[in-house]
């Protein structure tokens, strides 16, 4: 996907008496030690390595077993997918930074790191909503699951995700594009995010925060009321299953979609919306960290140990055979 840079031109700003022009900025990642840096590295470096052949294992598990060819495996896919395009956009840069002397990136490859950062977040976002239906409709309407989440309803359920999403990161980039920037050209996190860029900027970003909190918020928050409300009428539903054990055999179908949930929103609140006063560089490295990287490496695991599907799926791919077959 190609990205016009054009517009952005004019907000590498020029200032009368002091005139300067941001070129590119400082990554202040991780505060290591240099005698930790090769730990730390090889630590990130082992986690993005099992996000990508996890998260890849899971969709060819998926592609290779017509069992799985439905709806809640469609979405999983796409999630899988996405967790591991989101993690390359800002765990490889990182890695690099930690190797280099002068952890630099240009005005424009922030700028694309923030698009496609941004995009992938809310997609995420989007897809454990779509995946929350997809639970609400399989416990609480079995007789018409086929009929509401047809191909043509999953294809619509992930595609306008990827509009809206697209839409907000262009909304939040073409208002960036509006602001000034002094000399202070270091950014305290190891990748370019909203927040911190925000803080760099000598004009006014009351627009661009109150965007953050209605926009960005409405995209993070009814996707999560929608969550929460889907698992609302789930619960209603369970417990009027008559056997404890039909209970608990229902509702085990939705542990894993809701620790993946809880990881994922339990991070997002951290960072963006407490209090400004609770900022802390510090605090939204860990945070971030949480989300872009700890998260999309859980999803795997998460979505594979407790299901008795994917498990079977995956030990045939394991077995030498049926994994060069499958290809």
């Amino acid at each position: 996907m190609k990205f016009n840079f054009s517009f952005f031109r004019h907000s590498r700003t020029m200032h009368q008496g002091n005139q300067t022009t941001i070129s590119e900025f400082f990554l202040l990642g991780p505060a290591v030690g240099s005698e930790q840096q090769q730990i730390i590295f090889m630590l990130f470096l082992c986690m993005y390595l099992v996000t990508v052949v996890g998260n890849l294992l899971i969709i060819l598990a998926i592609i290779s077993d017509t069992h799985l060819h439905s709806p809640m495996y469609f979405f999983l896919a796409n999630l899988s997918f996405t967790d591991i395009c989101f993690t390359t956009t800002t765990v490889p840069k990182m890695l690099a930074d930690i190797q280099s002397q002068s952890p630099t990136i240009s005005f424009a490859g922030c700028l694309t790191q923030m698009y496609f950062f941004m995009l992938l977040v809310d997609l995420d976002n989007f897809l454990l909503a779509a995946m929350a239906y997809d639970r609400y409709v399989a416990i609480c309407h079995p007789l018409h699951y086929a009929a509401l989440l047809n191909p043509k309803c999953c294809a619509l359920l992930v595609v306008t995700p990827w509009v809206i999403s697209n839409l907000v990161s262009v909304l939040h980039l073409s208002l960036l594009s509006h602001l000034t920037f002094c000399d202070r050209r270091a950014i305290p996190h190891f990748f370019c995010d909203l927040e911190p860029i925000l803080r760099l900027a000598c004009s006014d970003t009351q627009i661009n925060n109150l965007l953050i909190l209605t926009i960005g918020g409405a995209v993070i928050f009814i996707p999560f009321i929608f969550i929460l409300v889907s698992y609302t009428l789930i619960g209603s539903t369970v417990l009027r299953v008559p056997a404890t054990k039909g209970k608990w055999k229902t509702f085990s179908t939705c542990g894993s979609h809701l620790s993946a949930v809880s990881l994922f929103y339990g991070s997002i609140v951290w960072v963006y919306f407490l209090p400004s006063s609770a900022y802390s560089a510090e605090r939204d490295k860990v945070a971030a960290i949480m989300y872009t990287i700890i998260t999309p490496m859980m999803n795997p695991f998460i979505y594979s140990l407790r299901n008795k599907d994917m498990k079977r799926t995956l030990r045939r791919l394991f077995n030498r055979k049926n994994f060069f077959w499958s290809w």
